[in-house]
């Protein structure tokens, strides 16, 4: 929509501080999932129980990851906040609508390929939501973690890359990789486990095309659904999740 592009006064070239911030979540998410040991060494002593102990583990690289994502693109962020509060109204109804949309295509790529595969990285999440309690859960799951993920997807892989790159290549790009390291190191990709994160990237990145490169709105989104497994994980009694 017209209403909701974005002004050019901000460059959309790489910088330094974008440089930080994507090389610090490549190189720990490349550590947590292929040498977990390495992490943080001696957590395993501080902290016997493993499930508390990997939630640690992802509120520590999450929250160093997030302030360096909002220390590299926080201009950006009240740009598009403001641009988006021109229109309330039309914001709050893609947010509910996108989420809509994410589980719509789920259902209708599951219709072709078959019943889709929980993930490993899926199961893990389940587990730290039906052992931890909610305060814990959604400042990670809820807040940090889509803000990270979005600034790197889309405002990196599609808002700056499409600079040098044809921007449905990048497209492409920020859905397979978005999907693909959700599952790194953990398991095959194979197209049952992948689908949910196809079809969810998919809609991210149309949502974020259409309203002119808006981060905000596709991390609005993205944080609904987030919000929205956390709480039916939360409602659906743990026996029926094994």
């Amino acid at each position: 929509m017209a209403e909701l592009r974005r002004p050019d006064f901000l460059s959309y070239s790489f910088t330094r501080r974008d440089g930080i911030a994507a090389g610090f979540y490549v190189l720990f998410l490349l550590i947590f999932s292929y040498a977990p040991g390495l992490g943080i060494p001696g957590l395993t002593t501080l902290i016997p129980d493993p499930l508390l102990a990997g939630y640690v583990v992802n509120l520590a690289f999450y929250l160093s990851a997030g302030a360096l994502a909002a220390w590299a693109s926080w201009r950006y962020a009240v740009r598009e906040t403001r641009i988006l509060a021109t229109r309330p109204w039309l914001t709050l109804a893609i947010i509910p609508g996108g989420v809509f949309v994410m589980l719509l295509l789920t259902a209708v790529a599951v219709a072709f390929t078959g019943p889709p595969e929980t993930a490993v990285n899926q199961e893990a999440v389940q587990g730290l939501v039906v052992s931890l309690p909610p305060l814990l859960i959604i400042p990670l799951l809820v807040i940090i973690a889509p803000f990270v993920e979005e600034y790197i997807f889309r405002h990196l892989l599609i808002g700056k890359l499409s600079r040098h790159l044809n921007i449905w290549a990048c497209c492409t790009i920020s859905v397979l990789l978005f999907a693909g390291i959700h599952l790194a190191g953990k398991e095959a990709l194979t197209l049952p486990v992948l689908m949910p994160y196809l079809a969810m990237g998919a809609v991210l990145v149309g949502i974020y095309v259409w309203a002119g490169n808006n981060f905000i709105l596709s991390y609005a989104v993205h944080s609904a659904k987030n919000l929205l497994a956390v709480l039916l994980t939360y409602a659906v009694p743990a026996e029926l999740l094994q």
